[in-house]
Protein backbone atom coordinates (compact mmCIF):
# COMPACT_ATOMS: atom_id res chain seq x y z
CA UNK A 1 0.00 0.00 0.00
CA UNK A 2 3.01 2.23 0.27
CA UNK A 3 4.17 4.48 3.07
CA UNK A 4 5.66 7.88 3.69
CA UNK A 5 8.88 7.94 5.68
CA UNK A 6 10.30 11.32 4.67
CA UNK A 7 9.02 13.19 7.70
CA UNK A 8 8.50 16.96 7.39
CA UNK A 9 4.93 17.97 6.38
CA UNK A 10 1.98 15.58 6.04
CA UNK A 11 -0.90 18.03 5.75
CA UNK A 12 -4.42 16.91 4.83
CA UNK A 13 -8.05 17.72 5.49
CA UNK A 14 -8.20 14.96 8.12
CA UNK A 15 -5.39 13.34 10.08
CA UNK A 16 -6.10 9.96 11.66
CA UNK A 17 -3.72 8.83 14.40
CA UNK A 18 -3.73 5.04 14.51
CA UNK A 19 -4.15 2.44 11.77
CA UNK A 20 -6.32 -0.06 13.65
CA UNK A 21 -9.89 -0.80 12.64
CA UNK A 22 -11.43 2.36 14.13
CA UNK A 23 -8.79 4.44 12.35
CA UNK A 24 -9.37 2.68 9.05
CA UNK A 25 -13.14 3.12 9.34
CA UNK A 26 -12.70 6.82 10.17
CA UNK A 27 -10.33 7.29 7.23
CA UNK A 28 -12.63 5.43 4.85
CA UNK A 29 -15.61 7.56 5.86
CA UNK A 30 -13.67 10.83 5.51
CA UNK A 31 -12.36 9.75 2.11
CA UNK A 32 -15.88 8.75 1.02
CA UNK A 33 -16.98 12.28 1.93
CA UNK A 34 -14.41 13.72 -0.47
CA UNK A 35 -11.68 14.66 2.04
CA UNK A 36 -7.95 14.08 1.84
CA UNK A 37 -6.69 11.90 4.66
CA UNK A 38 -3.35 11.08 6.26
CA UNK A 39 -3.10 8.06 8.57
CA UNK A 40 -0.09 8.06 10.90
CA UNK A 41 0.92 5.04 12.96
CA UNK A 42 4.03 4.34 15.00
CA UNK A 43 4.18 0.70 13.86
CA UNK A 44 5.46 -0.65 10.53
CA UNK A 45 3.12 -1.52 7.67
CA UNK A 46 3.08 -5.18 8.72
CA UNK A 47 0.83 -4.28 11.67
CA UNK A 48 -1.79 -2.46 9.61
CA UNK A 49 -5.21 -3.23 11.06
CA UNK A 50 -3.97 -3.39 14.62
CA UNK A 51 -5.67 -5.66 17.12
CA UNK A 52 -8.62 -6.35 14.82
CA UNK A 53 -6.38 -8.57 12.69
CA UNK A 54 -5.82 -10.86 15.68
CA UNK A 55 -9.45 -10.92 16.80
CA UNK A 56 -12.00 -13.72 16.60
CA UNK A 57 -14.25 -11.33 14.71
CA UNK A 58 -17.28 -11.51 16.97
CA UNK A 59 -19.96 -8.84 16.62
CA UNK A 60 -23.01 -8.07 18.77
CA UNK A 61 -26.18 -8.04 16.66
CA UNK A 62 -29.79 -7.86 17.78
CA UNK A 63 -32.71 -9.65 16.10
CA UNK A 64 -30.54 -10.73 13.18
CA UNK A 65 -31.58 -13.18 10.43
CA UNK A 66 -29.03 -15.63 11.89
CA UNK A 67 -30.73 -15.46 15.29
CA UNK A 68 -34.20 -15.84 13.82
CA UNK A 69 -33.18 -18.91 11.80
CA UNK A 70 -32.06 -20.52 15.06
CA UNK A 71 -35.31 -19.70 16.80
CA UNK A 72 -33.78 -16.96 18.98
CA UNK A 73 -36.27 -14.27 19.95
CA UNK A 74 -34.45 -10.98 20.47
CA UNK A 75 -35.61 -7.38 20.69
CA UNK A 76 -34.15 -3.93 21.17
CA UNK A 77 -35.85 -3.73 24.56
CA UNK A 78 -34.32 -7.03 25.71
CA UNK A 79 -30.85 -6.09 24.44
CA UNK A 80 -30.97 -2.62 25.96
CA UNK A 81 -32.05 -4.11 29.30
CA UNK A 82 -29.14 -6.55 29.15
CA UNK A 83 -26.73 -3.73 28.34
CA UNK A 84 -27.88 -1.48 31.15
CA UNK A 85 -27.94 -4.35 33.64
CA UNK A 86 -24.37 -5.20 32.67
CA UNK A 87 -23.04 -1.66 32.50
CA UNK A 88 -24.25 -0.59 35.93
CA UNK A 89 -23.83 3.10 35.10
CA UNK A 90 -23.56 4.95 38.41
CA UNK A 91 -21.38 8.04 37.89
CA UNK A 92 -22.21 11.56 36.70
CA UNK A 93 -19.73 11.15 33.84
CA UNK A 94 -21.69 8.11 32.62
CA UNK A 95 -24.33 10.35 31.05
CA UNK A 96 -22.51 10.47 27.70
CA UNK A 97 -21.75 6.76 27.82
CA UNK A 98 -25.40 5.93 28.44
CA UNK A 99 -26.38 7.89 25.32
CA UNK A 100 -23.76 5.98 23.34
CA UNK A 101 -25.08 2.69 24.69
CA UNK A 102 -28.64 3.46 23.64
CA UNK A 103 -27.48 4.56 20.19
CA UNK A 104 -25.28 1.51 19.77
CA UNK A 105 -27.96 -1.02 20.68
CA UNK A 106 -30.30 0.57 18.15
CA UNK A 107 -27.48 0.46 15.58
CA UNK A 108 -26.89 -3.23 16.35
CA UNK A 109 -30.59 -3.91 15.85
CA UNK A 110 -30.90 -1.79 12.74
CA UNK A 111 -28.37 -0.49 10.25
CA UNK A 112 -25.28 -2.34 11.42
CA UNK A 113 -25.77 -5.68 9.70
CA UNK A 114 -27.11 -4.19 6.45
CA UNK A 115 -24.21 -1.71 6.32
CA UNK A 116 -21.64 -4.46 6.78
CA UNK A 117 -23.42 -6.82 4.40
CA UNK A 118 -23.34 -4.13 1.69
CA UNK A 119 -19.58 -3.95 2.24
CA UNK A 120 -19.25 -7.69 1.66
CA UNK A 121 -19.04 -8.88 5.28
CA UNK A 122 -20.68 -12.26 5.93
CA UNK A 123 -21.37 -14.18 9.13
CA UNK A 124 -20.97 -17.75 10.33
CA UNK A 125 -24.59 -18.96 10.65
CA UNK A 126 -24.34 -20.42 14.18
CA UNK A 127 -24.66 -17.56 16.68
CA UNK A 128 -22.59 -18.05 19.84
CA UNK A 129 -23.67 -17.31 23.42
CA UNK A 130 -21.03 -15.51 25.47
CA UNK A 131 -21.31 -13.68 28.80
CA UNK A 132 -24.48 -15.48 29.89
CA UNK A 133 -24.63 -13.80 33.28
CA UNK A 134 -26.71 -16.08 35.48
CA UNK A 135 -28.15 -13.51 37.89
CA UNK A 136 -31.67 -12.07 37.83
CA UNK A 137 -33.44 -10.61 34.79
CA UNK A 138 -31.97 -7.16 35.38
CA UNK A 139 -28.42 -8.33 36.03
CA UNK A 140 -25.36 -8.84 33.86
CA UNK A 141 -25.32 -10.97 30.75
CA UNK A 142 -26.88 -11.72 27.40
CA UNK A 143 -30.39 -13.14 27.76
CA UNK A 144 -30.03 -14.75 24.32
CA UNK A 145 -27.13 -15.56 21.96
CA UNK A 146 -25.84 -12.45 20.15
CA UNK A 147 -22.18 -13.22 19.32
CA UNK A 148 -22.01 -13.31 15.50
CA UNK A 149 -18.64 -14.47 14.16
CA UNK A 150 -17.51 -12.85 10.92
CA UNK A 151 -16.77 -15.33 8.14
CA UNK A 152 -13.04 -14.65 7.89
CA UNK A 153 -12.79 -13.52 11.56
CA UNK A 154 -10.93 -10.26 12.24
CA UNK A 155 -9.08 -10.14 8.91
CA UNK A 156 -12.39 -10.65 7.11
CA UNK A 157 -13.93 -7.68 8.91
CA UNK A 158 -10.94 -5.51 8.01
CA UNK A 159 -11.13 -6.32 4.29
CA UNK A 160 -13.66 -3.72 3.08
CA UNK A 161 -12.06 -0.89 5.02
CA UNK A 162 -8.56 -1.80 3.84
CA UNK A 163 -9.92 -1.91 0.30
CA UNK A 164 -11.43 1.56 0.63
CA UNK A 165 -8.17 2.96 2.03
CA UNK A 166 -6.25 1.34 -0.85
CA UNK A 167 -8.67 2.98 -3.25
CA UNK A 168 -7.91 6.32 -1.61
CA UNK A 169 -4.16 5.75 -1.86
CA UNK A 170 -4.51 4.94 -5.57
CA UNK A 171 -6.58 8.09 -6.05
CA UNK A 172 -3.95 10.21 -4.30
CA UNK A 173 -6.28 11.34 -1.52
CA UNK A 174 -5.15 8.98 1.25
CA UNK A 175 -1.57 8.77 2.55
CA UNK A 176 -0.22 6.18 4.96
CA UNK A 177 2.66 7.19 7.20
CA UNK A 178 4.01 4.13 9.00
CA UNK A 179 6.76 4.51 11.57
CA UNK A 180 5.39 7.97 12.44
CA UNK A 181 4.85 8.34 16.16
CA UNK A 182 2.49 11.15 17.18
CA UNK A 183 3.71 12.90 20.33
CA UNK A 184 1.87 16.25 20.51
CA UNK A 185 -1.34 17.88 19.40
CA UNK A 186 -1.04 21.27 17.73
CA UNK A 187 -3.45 23.74 19.33
CA UNK A 188 -4.30 27.26 18.19
CA UNK A 189 -6.86 29.46 19.95
CA UNK A 190 -8.21 26.40 21.75
CA UNK A 191 -8.74 24.35 18.58
CA UNK A 192 -6.67 21.36 17.48
CA UNK A 193 -5.03 22.10 14.13
CA UNK A 194 -2.79 19.10 13.65
CA UNK A 195 -0.22 16.83 15.21
CA UNK A 196 3.55 16.71 15.67
CA UNK A 197 5.69 13.66 16.13
CA UNK A 198 8.74 11.61 15.43
CA UNK A 199 9.75 9.72 12.32
CA UNK A 200 11.17 6.40 13.48
CA UNK A 201 13.95 4.39 11.90
CA UNK A 202 12.32 1.85 9.54
CA UNK A 203 12.09 -1.68 10.91
CA UNK A 204 11.16 -4.85 9.01
CA UNK A 205 9.33 -6.48 11.91
CA UNK A 206 6.58 -9.07 11.71
CA UNK A 207 2.95 -8.28 12.47
CA UNK A 208 2.45 -7.73 16.17
CA UNK A 209 6.13 -7.18 16.91
CA UNK A 210 6.82 -3.61 18.02
CA UNK A 211 8.76 -1.53 15.51
CA UNK A 212 11.80 0.58 16.16
CA UNK A 213 11.63 3.43 18.66
CA UNK A 214 14.85 5.00 17.39
CA UNK A 215 14.14 8.52 16.14
CA UNK A 216 15.27 9.48 12.63
CA UNK A 217 13.49 12.85 12.33
CA UNK A 218 10.33 14.80 13.03
CA UNK A 219 7.07 15.50 11.25
CA UNK A 220 4.09 17.80 11.43
CA UNK A 221 0.65 17.20 10.00
CA UNK A 222 -1.78 20.12 9.82
CA UNK A 223 -5.44 19.38 9.33
CA UNK A 224 -8.91 20.73 9.78
CA UNK A 225 -9.71 17.71 11.94
CA UNK A 226 -7.66 15.19 13.91
CA UNK A 227 -9.11 11.77 14.79
CA UNK A 228 -7.38 9.87 17.59
CA UNK A 229 -7.73 6.07 17.33
CA UNK A 230 -4.66 4.89 19.25
CA UNK A 231 -6.30 2.12 21.29
CA UNK A 232 -6.07 1.16 24.93
CA UNK A 233 -3.44 0.23 27.50
CA UNK A 234 -3.44 -3.59 27.57
CA UNK A 235 0.18 -3.92 26.41
CA UNK A 236 1.41 -1.52 29.10
CA UNK A 237 1.47 -3.49 32.36
CA UNK A 238 2.58 -0.42 34.32
CA UNK A 239 -0.55 1.51 33.36
CA UNK A 240 -2.76 -1.54 33.83
CA UNK A 241 -1.55 -1.90 37.40
CA UNK A 242 -1.76 1.83 38.12
CA UNK A 243 -5.37 1.95 36.95
CA UNK A 244 -6.43 -1.40 38.44
CA UNK A 245 -9.53 -0.95 40.63
CA UNK A 246 -8.52 -1.82 44.17
CA UNK A 247 -5.35 -3.33 45.59
CA UNK A 248 -5.55 -6.78 43.99
CA UNK A 249 -3.73 -6.41 40.67
CA UNK A 250 -1.99 -9.71 39.90
CA UNK A 251 1.79 -9.90 40.04
CA UNK A 252 1.74 -12.17 36.98
CA UNK A 253 -0.07 -11.04 33.85
CA UNK A 254 -0.29 -12.26 30.28
CA UNK A 255 -0.72 -9.81 27.41
CA UNK A 256 -3.65 -10.32 25.09
CA UNK A 257 -2.53 -7.43 22.90
CA UNK A 258 0.81 -6.33 21.38
CA UNK A 259 3.23 -4.18 23.36
CA UNK A 260 2.44 -1.23 21.07
CA UNK A 261 -0.98 -0.96 22.79
CA UNK A 262 0.59 1.31 25.37
CA UNK A 263 -1.97 4.07 26.03
CA UNK A 264 0.63 6.81 25.72
CA UNK A 265 -1.18 9.06 23.26
CA UNK A 266 -4.37 8.85 25.30
CA UNK A 267 -2.40 10.53 28.06
CA UNK A 268 -1.14 13.12 25.55
CA UNK A 269 -4.70 14.07 24.64
CA UNK A 270 -5.59 14.34 28.32
CA UNK A 271 -2.67 16.71 28.88
CA UNK A 272 -3.97 18.83 26.00
CA UNK A 273 -7.34 19.22 27.73
CA UNK A 274 -9.32 16.15 26.71
CA UNK A 275 -11.37 14.69 29.53
CA UNK A 276 -10.25 11.18 30.48
CA UNK A 277 -12.83 9.25 32.51
CA UNK A 278 -13.44 5.81 33.98
CA UNK A 279 -9.82 4.68 33.68
CA UNK A 280 -10.36 2.18 36.51
CA UNK A 281 -12.84 0.26 34.38
CA UNK A 282 -11.04 -2.44 32.43
CA UNK A 283 -11.91 -5.73 30.76
CA UNK A 284 -9.32 -8.42 31.34
CA UNK A 285 -9.91 -12.14 31.12
CA UNK A 286 -9.24 -14.74 33.84
CA UNK A 287 -8.86 -17.55 31.24
CA UNK A 288 -5.43 -16.75 29.77
CA UNK A 289 -2.81 -19.38 28.90
CA UNK A 290 0.76 -18.95 27.69
CA UNK A 291 0.96 -18.97 23.90
CA UNK A 292 2.90 -21.91 22.49
CA UNK A 293 4.19 -19.63 19.69
CA UNK A 294 4.40 -16.11 21.16
CA UNK A 295 4.60 -13.06 18.91
CA UNK A 296 4.86 -10.25 21.47
CA UNK A 297 6.15 -10.17 25.07
CA UNK A 298 4.08 -12.19 27.60
CA UNK A 299 1.79 -13.25 24.75
CA UNK A 300 -1.28 -15.04 26.06
CA UNK A 301 -4.29 -16.69 24.43
CA UNK A 302 -7.78 -16.77 25.89
CA UNK A 303 -9.52 -20.10 26.38
CA UNK A 304 -13.08 -19.99 25.05
CA UNK A 305 -14.76 -22.74 27.01
CA UNK A 306 -18.22 -24.17 27.14
CA UNK A 307 -19.85 -24.38 30.59
CA UNK A 308 -18.79 -27.89 31.65
CA UNK A 309 -15.24 -27.60 33.09
CA UNK A 310 -15.02 -27.27 36.87
CA UNK A 311 -13.35 -23.98 37.78
CA UNK A 312 -11.13 -24.08 40.86
CA UNK A 313 -9.13 -21.37 42.56
CA UNK A 314 -5.43 -21.86 43.22
CA UNK A 315 -5.99 -23.95 46.35
CA UNK A 316 -8.65 -26.19 44.81
CA UNK A 317 -11.86 -24.52 45.96
CA UNK A 318 -14.65 -24.62 43.44
CA UNK A 319 -15.84 -21.18 42.32
CA UNK A 320 -19.37 -20.24 43.42
CA UNK A 321 -22.24 -19.85 40.99
CA UNK A 322 -22.70 -18.29 38.55
CA UNK A 323 -18.92 -18.04 38.06
CA UNK A 324 -18.80 -20.79 35.46
CA UNK A 325 -16.88 -20.65 32.17
CA UNK A 326 -18.54 -18.14 29.85
CA UNK A 327 -20.94 -16.60 32.38
CA UNK A 328 -19.35 -13.53 34.02
CA UNK A 329 -15.75 -12.68 33.20
CA UNK A 330 -15.48 -9.63 35.45
CA UNK A 331 -16.94 -11.12 38.64
CA UNK A 332 -14.82 -14.23 38.11
CA UNK A 333 -11.75 -12.02 37.78
CA UNK A 334 -12.68 -10.10 40.93
CA UNK A 335 -13.26 -13.31 42.86
CA UNK A 336 -9.96 -14.85 41.81
CA UNK A 337 -7.74 -11.81 42.35
CA UNK A 338 -9.19 -11.43 45.86
CA UNK A 339 -7.82 -14.88 46.74
CA UNK A 340 -4.27 -13.52 46.64
CA UNK A 341 -3.11 -15.95 43.96
CA UNK A 342 -2.25 -15.24 40.33
CA UNK A 343 -3.68 -18.41 38.82
CA UNK A 344 -6.71 -20.68 38.81
CA UNK A 345 -7.62 -24.01 37.18
CA UNK A 346 -10.11 -25.52 34.81
CA UNK A 347 -10.53 -29.26 35.37
CA UNK A 348 -12.19 -31.30 32.64
CA UNK A 349 -11.64 -34.45 30.61
CA UNK A 350 -10.96 -35.57 27.05
CA UNK A 351 -14.63 -35.60 26.07
CA UNK A 352 -15.21 -32.04 27.26
CA UNK A 353 -12.08 -30.55 25.70
CA UNK A 354 -13.00 -32.10 22.37
CA UNK A 355 -16.44 -30.51 22.36
CA UNK A 356 -16.11 -27.34 24.37
CA UNK A 357 -12.65 -25.83 24.05
CA UNK A 358 -11.84 -23.17 21.48
CA UNK A 359 -9.18 -20.48 21.43
CA UNK A 360 -9.73 -16.79 20.85
CA UNK A 361 -8.07 -15.10 17.90
CA UNK A 362 -7.91 -15.27 14.14
CA UNK A 363 -4.69 -17.30 14.08
CA UNK A 364 -6.17 -19.94 16.40
CA UNK A 365 -9.19 -20.48 14.12
CA UNK A 366 -7.74 -21.20 10.67
CA UNK A 367 -11.01 -22.70 9.42
CA UNK A 368 -13.08 -19.58 10.05
CA UNK A 369 -10.25 -17.18 9.21
CA UNK A 370 -9.39 -18.97 5.98
CA UNK A 371 -13.06 -19.57 5.09
CA UNK A 372 -12.17 -23.24 4.77
CA UNK A 373 -15.35 -25.33 4.76
CA UNK A 374 -13.60 -28.72 4.82
CA UNK A 375 -11.53 -27.69 7.83
CA UNK A 376 -14.61 -26.22 9.50
CA UNK A 377 -16.50 -29.51 9.09
CA UNK A 378 -13.95 -31.21 11.33
CA UNK A 379 -15.23 -29.24 14.34
CA UNK A 380 -18.15 -31.63 14.68
CA UNK A 381 -15.86 -34.68 14.70
CA UNK A 382 -14.74 -36.23 18.01
CA UNK A 383 -11.60 -34.81 19.57
CA UNK A 384 -10.08 -31.35 19.92
CA UNK A 385 -9.64 -28.98 16.98
CA UNK A 386 -6.07 -28.75 15.68
CA UNK A 387 -5.08 -25.53 17.51
CA UNK A 388 -6.52 -26.89 20.79
CA UNK A 389 -4.65 -30.16 20.32
CA UNK A 390 -1.46 -28.14 19.81
CA UNK A 391 -1.92 -26.52 23.22
CA UNK A 392 -2.82 -29.86 24.79
CA UNK A 393 0.42 -31.33 23.42
CA UNK A 394 2.75 -28.36 23.85
CA UNK A 395 1.14 -25.85 26.22
CA UNK A 396 2.96 -25.37 29.50
CA UNK A 397 -0.39 -24.82 31.25
CA UNK A 398 -2.00 -28.12 30.12
CA UNK A 399 -1.73 -31.25 32.28
CA UNK A 400 -3.21 -34.75 31.94
CA UNK A 401 -3.57 -37.69 34.32
CA UNK A 402 -5.66 -40.83 34.78
CA UNK A 403 -6.88 -39.98 38.30
CA UNK A 404 -7.73 -36.85 40.23
CA UNK A 405 -5.03 -37.65 42.76
CA UNK A 406 -2.34 -37.88 40.08
CA UNK A 407 -3.65 -34.75 38.41
CA UNK A 408 -3.38 -32.83 41.69
CA UNK A 409 0.23 -33.90 42.01
CA UNK A 410 1.02 -32.52 38.57
CA UNK A 411 -0.84 -29.28 39.29
CA UNK A 412 1.23 -28.79 42.44
CA UNK A 413 4.45 -29.60 40.60
CA UNK A 414 3.69 -27.01 37.91
CA UNK A 415 3.23 -24.17 40.40
CA UNK A 416 5.95 -25.37 42.77
CA UNK A 417 3.72 -25.53 45.84
CA UNK A 418 1.45 -28.12 47.51
CA UNK A 419 -1.71 -26.05 47.11
CA UNK A 420 -4.11 -28.73 45.87
CA UNK A 421 -5.07 -31.59 48.18
CA UNK A 422 -5.18 -34.74 46.00
CA UNK A 423 -8.00 -36.43 47.90
CA UNK A 424 -9.88 -33.14 48.16
CA UNK A 425 -9.79 -32.74 44.38
CA UNK A 426 -11.13 -36.27 43.95
CA UNK A 427 -13.96 -35.61 46.40
CA UNK A 428 -14.90 -32.31 44.69
CA UNK A 429 -15.21 -34.01 41.31
CA UNK A 430 -16.98 -37.06 42.75
CA UNK A 431 -19.57 -34.88 44.48
CA UNK A 432 -20.23 -33.10 41.19
CA UNK A 433 -20.59 -36.46 39.43
CA UNK A 434 -23.19 -37.67 41.92
CA UNK A 435 -25.33 -34.68 40.99
CA UNK A 436 -25.09 -35.66 37.31
CA UNK A 437 -25.98 -39.29 37.97
CA UNK A 438 -29.00 -38.29 40.05
CA UNK A 439 -30.67 -36.92 36.93
CA UNK A 440 -31.89 -33.88 38.85
CA UNK A 441 -29.62 -32.44 41.51
CA UNK A 442 -28.94 -29.12 43.23
CA UNK A 443 -25.61 -28.26 41.56
CA UNK A 444 -26.07 -24.89 39.82
CA UNK A 445 -23.42 -25.56 37.19
CA UNK A 446 -24.87 -28.94 36.28
CA UNK A 447 -28.27 -27.32 35.85
CA UNK A 448 -26.72 -24.53 33.77
CA UNK A 449 -25.23 -27.15 31.44
CA UNK A 450 -28.63 -28.75 31.02
CA UNK A 451 -30.12 -25.35 30.17
CA UNK A 452 -27.32 -24.58 27.68
CA UNK A 453 -28.01 -27.75 25.74
CA UNK A 454 -31.53 -26.52 25.01
CA UNK A 455 -29.94 -24.10 22.48
CA UNK A 456 -29.25 -25.80 19.15
CA UNK A 457 -25.81 -24.24 18.51
CA UNK A 458 -24.56 -25.17 21.96
CA UNK A 459 -25.88 -28.70 21.65
CA UNK A 460 -24.24 -29.11 18.24
CA UNK A 461 -20.80 -27.67 18.83
CA UNK A 462 -20.27 -26.06 22.24
CA UNK A 463 -21.67 -28.13 25.13
CA UNK A 464 -20.90 -31.79 25.77
CA UNK A 465 -23.65 -34.10 27.04
CA UNK A 466 -23.64 -34.33 30.81
CA UNK A 467 -21.54 -37.21 32.09
CA UNK A 468 -19.41 -38.06 35.16
CA UNK A 469 -16.05 -36.30 34.95
CA UNK A 470 -14.29 -39.22 36.62
CA UNK A 471 -15.66 -41.88 34.27
CA UNK A 472 -12.70 -43.69 32.73
CA UNK A 473 -14.24 -43.82 29.25
CA UNK A 474 -14.19 -40.00 29.14
CA UNK A 475 -10.58 -39.70 30.31
CA UNK A 476 -7.89 -38.76 30.77
CA UNK A 477 -8.55 -35.93 33.19
CA UNK A 478 -7.13 -32.56 32.16
CA UNK A 479 -6.18 -29.49 34.20
CA UNK A 480 -5.48 -26.13 32.60
CA UNK A 481 -3.71 -23.44 34.59
CA UNK A 482 -5.22 -20.02 33.90
CA UNK A 483 -3.67 -16.58 34.32
CA UNK A 484 -5.07 -13.07 33.96
CA UNK A 485 -4.93 -11.89 30.36
CA UNK A 486 -4.98 -8.15 29.68
CA UNK A 487 -7.29 -7.03 26.91
CA UNK A 488 -9.43 -3.88 26.89
CA UNK A 489 -9.79 -0.47 28.51
CA UNK A 490 -13.45 0.29 29.18
CA UNK A 491 -12.84 3.95 30.05
CA UNK A 492 -11.23 6.62 27.89
CA UNK A 493 -11.57 10.04 26.34
CA UNK A 494 -15.08 11.38 26.77
CA UNK A 495 -16.85 12.07 23.49
CA UNK A 496 -20.27 13.18 22.31
CA UNK A 497 -22.29 11.21 19.76
CA UNK A 498 -20.31 12.84 16.95
CA UNK A 499 -17.10 11.46 18.49
CA UNK A 500 -15.92 14.99 19.37
CA UNK A 501 -13.54 14.96 22.34
CA UNK A 502 -14.89 16.92 25.29
CA UNK A 503 -12.97 19.06 27.75
CA UNK A 504 -13.31 19.09 31.53
CA UNK A 505 -16.39 21.31 31.28
CA UNK A 506 -18.12 19.05 28.77
CA UNK A 507 -17.55 21.31 25.75
CA UNK A 508 -16.20 19.91 22.46
CA UNK A 509 -12.58 20.69 21.64
CA UNK A 510 -12.56 22.17 18.15
CA UNK A 511 -11.07 19.90 15.50
CA UNK A 512 -10.49 16.92 17.82
CA UNK A 513 -12.25 13.56 17.56
CA UNK A 514 -11.63 10.13 19.08
CA UNK A 515 -12.92 6.65 18.30
CA UNK A 516 -12.49 3.06 19.39
CA UNK A 517 -10.86 1.93 22.58
CA UNK A 518 -9.09 5.24 23.24
CA UNK A 519 -12.57 6.72 23.74
CA UNK A 520 -13.93 3.82 25.76
CA UNK A 521 -15.57 2.72 22.48
CA UNK A 522 -17.67 5.89 22.69
CA UNK A 523 -18.54 8.41 25.36
CA UNK A 524 -15.59 7.55 27.58
CA UNK A 525 -17.01 4.16 28.53
CA UNK A 526 -20.03 2.86 26.61
CA UNK A 527 -19.79 -0.50 28.44
CA UNK A 528 -19.84 0.86 31.97
CA UNK A 529 -18.37 -1.77 34.27
CA UNK A 530 -19.01 -4.83 32.11
CA UNK A 531 -19.08 -5.71 28.45
CA UNK A 532 -21.44 -7.91 26.51
CA UNK A 533 -19.13 -9.89 24.21
CA UNK A 534 -18.94 -8.82 20.58
CA UNK A 535 -19.17 -5.13 21.40
CA UNK A 536 -15.49 -4.18 21.18
CA UNK A 537 -15.08 -4.53 17.41
CA UNK A 538 -18.60 -3.22 16.96
CA UNK A 539 -17.82 -0.22 19.15
CA UNK A 540 -14.79 0.53 16.97
CA UNK A 541 -16.95 0.38 13.86
CA UNK A 542 -19.70 2.56 15.30
CA UNK A 543 -17.51 5.23 16.86
CA UNK A 544 -15.05 5.18 13.95
CA UNK A 545 -17.85 5.75 11.49
CA UNK A 546 -19.22 8.64 13.55
CA UNK A 547 -15.76 10.19 13.89
CA UNK A 548 -14.94 9.92 10.19
CA UNK A 549 -18.21 11.47 9.12
CA UNK A 550 -18.07 14.29 11.66
CA UNK A 551 -14.39 15.02 10.95
CA UNK A 552 -15.14 15.20 7.22
CA UNK A 553 -17.79 17.82 7.92
CA UNK A 554 -15.21 20.21 9.41
CA UNK A 555 -11.93 19.00 7.84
Amino acid sequence: MGSNSSGSRLDADVVVIGAGISGLVSAAEAYNAGRSVVIVDQEPEASLGGQAHWSFGGLFLVDSPEQRRLGVKDTVELALGDWMGSAGFDRPEDDRARRWAEAYVHFAAGEKRAWLHALGVRFFPLVQWAERGGYDAQGHGNSVPRFHVVWGTGPGLLEPFLAKVREGVAAGRVRLAFGHRATELMVEAGDVTGVRGQVLVPAATARGVAGSREVAGEFTARAGAVVVTTGGIGGNFRLVREQWPGPDSPAHLLAGVPASVDGEFQQTVARAGGRLVNTDRMWHYPEGVHNTDPVWPHHGIRILSGPSPVWLDAVGRRLPGPLFPGFDSLDTLRHLTATGYDHSWLVLNKTIIGKEFALSGSEQNPDLTGRNLSLLARRVLPGPAGPVQNFLDRGVDFLQAATAQDLAGRMNALVGDELIDPQGLHETLAARDRQVVSGLGKDAQVNAIRAARRYATDRLMRVAPLHPLLAAEHGPLIAVRLSVLTRKSLGGLQTDLSSRVLDAGGAPIGGLFAAGEVAGFGGGGVHGYRSLEGTFLGGCLFSGRAAGRAAAAVG
